[in-house]
C-alpha cells in the first residue's frame, strides 16, 4: 500500500494499524441517519383501549351496531354489502343441467320400482332386461323434460309452470286409475310405471294449494267413476 493512500476500509485500516503500531482513531464524521429522541408527548388519537371502551360502551347499552345496517345485509367491517357468492334464497346451486340429471336419475329409479311393482302385482315373471330397457328408453325424455321446465325461460312463468303440472297431475292419476280398473293385466303393465312416474313427478312439483287440488280431482274422479284403488 502507497504512504500517500489513506485506508479504505475497515480490514485495510486494521492492517494500517498493526504496522505502525498506533491504534485506530475514532471516526470524526457524524453519522447520515438523524440521531433523535423518541416523541413522548403521548398519543395524538384514539388509542386501541379507547376503541376498545367505545364499543364496550355500545353493547352495554345494546346498541352493538348502527340502526342503518339492520337490513339482514351481509357486511364487511367496512359496512360495505357482501355480495360476491351469494344468490336467491330459491336459487338451487347446482343449476337447471344438475337438477335435471339429479331428477332424471330419481325418476328413473321410481319407474324402474314400479315396473317391478307391476310384475309382481299380477305375479308375472320378472323379465329384468325389459325393465331395463324401458327404464333406460324413458331417461331421456325425463332429463330434457325437466330440463326444460327448470330452465330460466321457464322460470320467468311460475304460474304457467304450476298449470302445467297440475294438468299432468290430473291426466296421469285420472288416466292411471281408470287404466287399471277397466284394462287387462298386459297394459297396465306397460303403461302404469309411466304414468305413475309422471303422476308422482307432477304432485311433486307442484305447490301444495295446487297438489292438494290435483288430489281431490284424482278422488273425485275415483268416485264419479266408481272405480277401485285397492
Amino acid at each position: 500500500m502507497a504512504e500517500d493512500e489513506a485506508p479504505r476500509n475497515r480490514r485495510e485500516r486494521r492492517a494500517a494499524a498493526k504496522e505502525s503500531g498506533k491504534p485506530i482513531e475514532a471516526p470524526t464524521q457524524e453519522p447520515k441517519i438523524r440521531m433523535m429522541q423518541p416523541d413522548r408527548s403521548g398519543p395524538k388519537g384514539k388509542t386501541l383501549l379507547d376503541l376498545y371502551d367505545d364499543k364496550r360502551a355500545l353493547l352495554d347499552q345494546g346498541q352493538p351496531f348502527d340502526s342503518k345496517y339492520d337490513d339482514g345485509q351481509v357486511r364487511g367491517e367496512s359496512g360495505n354489502i357482501l355480495d360476491a357468492g351469494l344468490g336467491s334464497p330459491d336459487e338451487e346451486p347446482i343449476g337447471p343441467l344438475g337438477q335435471a340429471v339429479f331428477w332424471a336419475v330419481s325418476l328413473g329409479m321410481l319407474h324402474f320400482t314400479l315396473d317391478v311393482l307391476v310384475y309382481q302385482q299380477y305375479a308375472q315373471e320378472i323379465l329384468w332386461s325389459a325393465i331395463f330397457r324401458r327404464t333406460f328408453t324413458g331417461l331421456p325424455i325425463l332429463f330434457l323434460l325437466i330440463f326444460m321446465l327448470r330452465s330460466e325461460t321457464a322460470d320467468r312463468f311460475p304460474n304457467v309452470r304450476q298449470l302445467f303440472y297440475l294438468v299432468v297431475g290430473v291426466s296421469a292419476g285420472c288416466y292411471t286409475i281408470h287404466a287399471a280398473n277397466r284394462y287387462d293385466y298386459f297394459a297396465v303393465m306397460k303403461q302404469a310405471p309411466p304414468l305413475g312416474t309422471l303422476w308422482i313427478w307432477s304432485v311433486i312439483e307442484m305447490k301444495l294449494p295446487m297438489a292438494a287440488l290435483s288430489v281431490l280431482a284424482n278422488v273425485g274422479f275415483v268416485w264419479w267413476k266408481g272405480h277401485s284403488i285397492t
